[in-house]
């Protein structure tokens, strides 16, 4: 039986997607620390004697030194685990945590390490401190993971030693969509400076034509700015901001809408653009090099050019094509970005480690 210790933010929908993941490996006793609480859906996957919630708040935009001071409670319960594995996820904070346990504490195990996305396409551009963090943090784990190949070779130029590829992908298809509202817009990124979430304001006034809605979810520090954005052009009462959804509520979202805005200014391959695929949405995204990973421009959905913003004309290119294109998106996930083949890969390389 393989002792697993998995560290992260339990609060996040993505690590309980991780948890959900490796509980279902046979042969694999899973345990989990957050560096805040954990969302009800660990009951199911990782019981309650088996995790430690730091109960901390740590910040979006970074800068979460007081993680540091939970580092003594962190390695007492590790040491307890005794865990054959030690997979951090978010390699700046909750890797560095790690890191710091074995190298301080004498915590066993060995290290593993995945990667989000700003954790490497961002945060080590900030500082020469913090691109030195990431390097030492790559640099212990025998193994790390990325959801696009543009991370991947970013992570090795700052020192990963093997690096796993595979997308952040879906637990299960959902049903194909059904008929689509052609002048609707969803939107889910969170309202945070990296998502430039005034940006896709900007490119839906752009393109929203006559009849165009657009539904702005999750919440963020930029929430009441954008709300005043939306009044200054005059969208008022084409904007809808519903705040943090469950699973169910956004799934009807994804698949009322035809359009979905991704507008990051850095960005991995994103479970966003994959679920809205899976959903039959069209994407319309940044030009990033791991959105083209996913979306060939005016082919399977829309690239907006660095600076600028596409026009309506793009969108009725696509129009005519648009069902065909949801069937073609669709498939291509169910075959490349379901999570569960992944994983279960994941764990058998690890088992294979020397």
């Amino acid at each position: 039986m393989m002792r697993y210790v998995l560290l992260g933010d339990g609060d996040s929908p993505h690590l309980l997607k991780w948890a959900r993941g490796l509980a279902a490996v046979p042969g694999l006793e899973l345990w989990a620390a957050s560096s805040r609480g954990f969302m009800p859906g660990f009951d199911a996957c990782v019981p309650a004697p088996r995790r430690l919630a730091l109960n901390t708040q740590p910040r979006a935009a970074g800068g979460n030194v007081a993680l540091l001071r939970h580092l003594p409670a962190l390695a007492r319960w590790l040491k307890q685990v005794d865990a054959s594995w030690l997979h951090a996820h978010y390699l700046t904070s909750h890797g560095t945590l790690a890191w710091a346990a074995q190298r301080f504490f004498g915590v066993r195990g060995r290290l593993v390490g995945s990667a989000w996305g700003s954790d490497i396409l961002d945060t080590p551009q900030r500082s020469v401190w913090m691109r030195l963090v990431t390097r030492r943090v790559l640099s212990a784990c025998a193994l790390t993971t990325s959801d696009s190949r543009v991370m991947a070779q970013r992570m090795q130029d700052l020192g990963a030693q093997a690096v796993m590829v595979f997308p952040f992908g879906l637990e299960a298809m959902p049903p194909a969509p059904p008929v689509k509202d052609d002048g609707l817009f969803f939107a889910n990124r969170g309202l945070e400076p990296i998502y430039e979430p005034a940006r896709v304001l900007q490119q839906f006034a752009a393109v929203c034509g006559p009849h165009g809605q657009l539904v702005v979810a999750n919440e963020g520090t930029l929430r009441a700015a954008l709300q005043t954005q939306a009044q200054a052009l005059g969208l008022q009462d084409r904007v809808r901001f519903v705040g943090r959804l469950d699973a169910d509520a956004q799934a009807r979202h994804y698949a009322q809408a035809r359009w979905y805005l991704s507008l990051p200014r850095s960005d991995s391959v994103s479970v966003s653009v994959l679920e809205a695929m899976a959903h039959g949405c069209v994407p319309i995204v940044s030009d990033l090099p791991a959105n083209r990973e996913l979306v060939m421009d005016g082919v399977n959905g829309l690239v907006v050019p660095a600076g600028g913003l596409l026009t309506r004309a793009a969108l009725d290119a696509l129009l005519p094509r648009a069902a065909a294109l949801a069937a073609h998106n669709r498939q291509w996930v169910a075959e490349h970005a379901l999570f569960a083949p992944c994983v279960a890969a994941f764990v058998a390389r690890l088992h294979g480690m020397p």
